[in-house]
């Protein structure tokens, strides 16, 4: 995502009203460029557009190291993979740990990092709607259309992870604190999110780059959004549209290509970096490896996940996951890997793995492929379908896993979705759409001696939220 921090020097007012203490919420102007004379014409709407995409892209921590800045989607790994039965930390190091335990606390930093940074998020996206009435006629359209979409990835997120939280459709004033701190049924949520989305779709095209909204990738998020709501017959039809021919999405042929090949015609959205740039590269990446980060390794894989893996993964195998070269026993995950590896064939994607380019994948065909399945079966145990079994097929296919199928259970289609989207943060999402959350965790538990309850479906409301409101935003149970 090129030219996109710089904007934080126009945008004075970045902030979120519900996240921010109250001196940061009338910060002293220290310019003469603010909210209230920007967002004139097209050029400079368009600048808030990506100050969007940058809030979810982050701040680099191992470059830019306040941590009272917000690491967007470059935190998501610790809520989502570690917090399933797919990764792990190497040393049970810190707050990272509480995850992979099933024992997160309210104060865990990485969980507020998370929240306020989608909030802020959201808080971006509703910048640039309140001034669309400067945009031109054209261009109106394709600004809300990018602005609904990153709101409705953003709540799509929270409300999965944190249940029912605030609703915030419109900029709110600092002393608004009834819409900031109240939260909000998760069926109001998911109301916006499906309406956001459908603007997207009607105001998008595919002809921008896959780090940027799109029709297809509308049609996706929504697609995912129904499947999770139970709407499967309006899921297969936005999925069927994004299969179509016509439209230009594939998978790739070698599986390595999706991950080091940017730009391909498999991702339907990601979020950019940039190699070697202290603004625009990421830092996860070199987190998940041993010594090259901060820490000593974070989002190793599982030997649960490895085991399946090692039996299920066909030729994804070897580019899922490879073995500490500094501690055996220990698998790092490769997906995204900043300094390379000559046994792969993989080239370093940077000069200083600190500072990785590795774009993250959203959303890629594969995912659609194997939602199309998901949208026929419908809920129920299994299928026979043959347009389900063609779109299954072809996954396993590129894998290398040639084998005829003539029938797909539940449970094939959850495992094939875990070693063939491995590490790219789907596992737990999947498995509370599919409702085997609390069987899958409670059994990983039971034998791995760690500590879930039924409560550790959801995170904890940051319990810095919860002060800044005086207590008004109410706490999840179990925390």
């Amino acid at each position: 995502m090129k030219q996109i921090k710089t904007i934080l020097l126009i945008l004075v007012i970045t902030v979120f009203y519900s996240s921010c203490e109250d001196s940061f919420l009338s910060p002293e102007l220290e310019t003469g460029i603010n909210a209230d004379n920007y967002f004139k014409n097209d050029a400079e709407i368009e600048a808030g557009v990506l100050n969007i995409y940058d809030g979810i892209q982050g701040v680099n921590q191992l470059q830019i190291t306040n941590n009272n800045f917000n690491h967007g989607v470059q935190v998501e790994f610790y809520l989502t993979e570690m917090r399933s039965d797919n990764t792990e930390t190497k040393s049970n190091e810190g707050e990272a740990a509480q995850f992979e335990f099933f024992n997160v606390e309210a104060t865990n930093g990485l969980v507020d990092d998370y929240y306020r940074s989608y909030y802020n998020v959201i808080f971006r996206a509703n910048l640039v709607l309140e001034n669309l009435g400067t945009a031109s006629a054209t261009k109106s359209p394709v600004f809300e259309g990018e602005a609904k979409f990153l709101r409705a990835y953003s709540y799509f997120n929270l409300v999965r992870l944190f249940g029912d939280v605030p609703l915030v459709d419109k900029l709110i004033s600092p002393l608004d604190k009834q819409t900031a701190f109240t939260r909000v049924a998760s069926t109001q949520i998911y109301d916006l999110i499906v309406s956001d989305l459908q603007t997207a779709i009607s105001n998008l095209d595919d002809n921008g780059p896959n780090d940027r909204g799109s029709k297809a990738a509308a049609e996706g998020i929504l697609a995912k959004v129904y499947l999770t709501l139970g709407r499967y017959s309006e899921a297969q039809t936005l999925l069927e549209s994004i299969m179509n021919p016509s439209r230009g999405f594939a998978l790739e042929s070698n599986f390595k290509d999706v991950f080091y090949n940017e730009g391909n015609d498999e991702v339907l959205f990601a979020i950019g970096f940039l190699p070697d740039s202290r603004l625009n590269s990421q830092s996860f990446s070199a987190e998940w490896l041993n010594a090259v980060g901060r820490t000593s390794g974070v989002n190793y894989a599982s030997l649960d996940a490895k085991t399946v893996l090692d039996a299920n993964g066909g030729n994804r195998t070897q580019y899922s996951y490879r073995e500490d070269q500094a501690q055996a026993g220990k698998y790092q995950v490769v997906k995204y890997l900043p300094d390379g590896d000559t046994n792969l064939g993989i080239a370093p994607t940077s000069a200083d793995p600190r500072s990785a380019g590795n774009d993250w994948v959203v959303l890629r065909y594969a995912d659609i492929l194997l939602m199309h399945v998901e949208a026929i079966m419908a809920g129920g145990a299994s299928t026979t379908s043959t347009n389900a079994i063609s779109s299954f097929q072809k996954v396993r296919d590129r894998a290398g896993l040639t084998t005829a199928v003539t029938s797909i259970s539940e449970d094939e289609l959850l495992l094939e979705r875990r070693v063939e989207l491995a590490f790219e943060n789907h596992r737990f999402f999947d498995l509370l759409r599919f409702g085997k959350a609390q069987d899958v965790f409670s059994a990983y538990s039971a034998a791995n001696g760690l500590g879930y309850s039924s409560t550790d479906l959801l995170l904890p409301i940051p319990q810095r939220e919860i002060n800044i409101g005086n207590g008004q935003l109410s706490q999840n149970p179990g925390y």
